[in-house]
């Protein structure tokens, strides 16, 4: 009886194209907040269930802004080739770079400081 060699080699993954473009569109979007507000900017990732990952920029300047990826491994991807800094919780040193202005104040404050109600 002869024996027959099987084939070893094992296939790479392919890479999925739709995440692909996600990933870049969104690496592209994140290069140009960090040049416009002062150069460079810091991220957090977070989790916000179906509807994807969030990632929250804060510039140097203080601004933020914020996406959504679909999944949170295109968020990291996206963040990790940006090349900004990462932050693990949105507290702390991070969180007080935070600069807000007055359509945040009168959201957060809603009605208790004579801001718009929020219906």
């Amino acid at each position: 009886m002869a024996e027959t060699a099987q084939n070893t080699v094992e296939e790479t993954p392919k890479a999925d194209p739709r995440a692909e473009r996600r990933t870049a569109r969104l690496t592209k979007q994140i290069h140009a907040f960090a040049k416009s507000h002062g150069g460079g900017a810091e991220a957090n990732i977070a989790y916000i269930g179906e509807a994807g990952t969030r990632i929250v920029l804060v510039g140097e300047n203080g601004e933020w802004g914020d996406l959504v990826a679909p999944t949170y491994a295109i968020a990291r991807e996206a963040v990790e080739r940006s090349g900004v800094s990462v932050h693990e919780d949105f507290d702390g040193e991070f969180a007080a770079k935070v600069r807000t202005g007055p359509y945040e104040w009168s959201r957060m404050a809603g009605i208790q400081l004579g801001g718009p109600s929020n219906t």
